[in-house]
């Protein structure tokens, strides 16, 4: 009904509207319909605006379908397609470039996705080599604040108004200055409220800028210091203090000697077992006042902070007594034998870890044992009775075995045997010693010289042989032995334009091998009337050969690695190769990159 009566309003609206209107109407459908065909066709959403007299192109005829006639009347003539044929034809071409357009756009907008996602890595990476750099820049920044602060310290302790946060930091980090007689946690007595609160403060700056170099022993000065602060805030409440009072932080007075006596003289490792005690009896739930025991805990903590210090301070105290004793020692006479050697063999570091880990003996028996192996020193004539007590209890000289003693496996050796082994594995020890004495050289610092254009040139020993694997047809007669040798190598900077254009003396530019110098020893040359030569042979690594030197019997060739690059070969240029007193000399420099544009 309602369909009806839709139909007879239009046909009444066209029957009264007036040919303006009608043309109008007409040229609205028209449009509509030509959208919808740009539509299907894919058409973007800005072309789908243009129009015949609206278009960036000047085509007015931009809406009308292009048809090539004279193709059209071609193919018609030429082949036996119709033209309902040819149209299906163009329909189905128009189709496969429309998918070849999806096509396109999707690798478009997958470029794009990777492009985005490329962009998205590399600015994480840039940030993570700021966040890198940043972080070396905090560093550097702490350690300066760092020195700035022990700077600081020593300002004031030279000047007689040191901090207790200043002796405590040059007590544990100053190795070389005097160490004081009595332990760190001793400098807190007298100390008043103010004073341990801002000594508290500076011991957390000094862990923050020491990036937790000495962690156990400030965290230990830090129990201490509260400790201590809060026996005061006891003995004098403040008014910030009331109302905030523990109720488990103190423990009655009349047994605080009593609790006082049960820490006093125990050793760290007694304390650790009176920890685990107490831990296991609050936990157990056997005890009665659970406020009395949590206290005597907190304390305790305190008295193993204190005995952790005792035994570090103990340590580092018997660490300078060795080092004064083996200075004294170096210092003295040949003769004079008074206090060297120390009886105890062991590191006194060592010394001090066995002490703590003995821990659970008296404290007594402790001190007494350290002084013991510390500080016993003999003499000249107990050191020789305690050579000879050692000589006849375990004899130097071995058993005479009988012959029916020996077991049948046993390999004998007789006596002239032995010696004649003996006697080569000493020519042997003398070799190794001789080879390394002619490479003490390495150990030279580099020399330096000046070239002419300005430029510093450094010298370095160059030793490092090439192993070669080859048989002589005279080595049944002559046994091959190496040659000994002396060389060096040229490393320095080349001012070049290049290098004068990119680089400057605060930024020099990478050094580079400029030359060699070798000096090979002939001494015992069959043939000294033949000059050695040398050869240069391929390497696996183009940037690199391979220098060979051949003399003859009875040396062996031996072969060094060298930059593949032009020799310069003019005298003027420092070349040299020559055999002069059984010396073979070959020393060359490199030709210099010309730089140009």
């Amino acid at each position: 009904m309602h369909v009806i009566c839709f139909r007879k309003e239009k046909e009444l609206r066209k029957a009264l509207e007036t040919p303006e209107e009608k043309r109008a109407r007409r040229l609205a459908k028209k449009e509509a319909k030509e959208w919808k065909r740009r539509q299907k066709l894919g058409w973007d959403s800005e072309q789908l605006e243009y129009t015949n007299t609206n278009n960036p192109f000047g085509d007015h005829h931009l809406l009308e379908k292009f048809v090539w006639h004279k193709k059209r009347e071609q193919e018609l003539s030429t082949t036996t397609l119709n033209e309902a044929q040819i149209e299906e034809r163009e329909r189905l071409r128009q189709a496969e470039m429309k998918r070849e357009l999806e096509k396109v756009k999707r690798r478009r907008v997958e470029r794009e996705r990777e492009k985005e996602a490329r962009d998205n890595e590399m600015s994480m990476l840039q940030r993570l080599k700021e966040a890198e750099l940043f972080k070396e820049w905090e560093q550097q920044e702490d350690q300066f604040h760092l020195e700035q602060a022990k700077l600081r310290s020593s300002i004031r302790i030279e000047s007689g108004r040191a901090k207790p946060i200043d002796v405590l930091a040059k007590y544990i980090n100053s190795s070389d200055a005097d160490i004081e007689i009595q332990e760190p946690y001793q400098l807190l007595r007298g100390l008043n409220r103010s004073d341990l609160e801002d000594l508290l403060e500076d011991i957390k700056v000094y862990i923050e800028l020491e990036n937790k170099q000495h962690l156990e022993y400030w965290k230990d000065m830090i129990i201490v210091c509260e400790d201590e602060l809060q026996k005061l805030k006891r003995l004098v409440p403040s008014e910030s203090d009331h109302g905030h009072v523990d109720r488990r932080a103190g423990i009655n007075p009349t047994v605080s000697n009593d609790v006082a006596a049960i820490f006093k003289g125990k050793s760290y490792g007694q304390l650790v077992a009176l920890q685990l005690q107490i831990q296991a009896k609050i936990d157990g739930g056997s005890a009665v006042d659970i406020g009395y025991w949590e206290a005597l805990l907190q304390q305790l903590r305190a008295h193993m902070a204190r005995a952790r210090l005792r035994d570090r301070h103990q340590a580092m105290l018997r660490q300078k007594l060795f080092q004064l004793k083996v200075e004294e020692a170096s210092s003295s006479a040949p003769t004079d034998t008074t206090l060297f050697p120390i009886a105890s063999s062991c590191d006194p570091e060592q010394a001090g870890s066995s002490s703590k880990e003995t821990g659970g003996g008296d404290a007594d028996e402790m001190t007494t044992n350290d002084s013991d192996n510390t500080d016993i020193i003999l003499n000249e004539e107990e050191l020789l009775q305690k050579a000879y007590d050692i000589y006849n209890d375990g004899w130097y000289s071995p058993k005479l075995l009988k012959l029916a003693d020996i077991p049948i496996e046993e390999e004998l050796t007789e006596e002239d045997a032995d010696k004649a082994e003996l006697v080569m594995a000493r020519e042997a020890l003398r070799g190794n010693a001789g080879k390394s004495g002619d490479n003490k050289h390495e150990e030279r610092k580099p020399q330096r010289t000046v070239a002419e254009d300005g430029s510093v040139e450094e010298e370095y020993t160059f030793n490092s042989e090439l192993q070669l694997k080859k048989d002589y047809i005279w080595q049944n007669k002559y046994k091959p032995r190496k040659p000994r040798f002396f060389n060096r190598v040229h490393t320095g900077f080349e001012w070049n334009k290049y290098n004068q254009t990119h680089y400057d003396i605060d930024n020099p530019p990478p050094k580079l091998v400029q030359g060699y110098k070798f000096n090979i020893f002939y001494p015992d040359l069959i043939d000294k009337r033949t000059a050695p030569q040398f050869f240069l042979d391929t390497d696996p690594s183009p940037d690199f050969a391979v220098l060979r030197f051949h003399a003859g019997p009875p040396y062996e060739d031996i072969a060094f690695r060298v930059v593949n690059r032009e020799w310069e070969c003019s005298s003027k240029r420092g070349f040299r190769s020559q055999f002069s007193n059984n010396i073979f000399q070959l020393w060359f420099r490199f030709k210099r990159d010309r730089y140009r544009r």
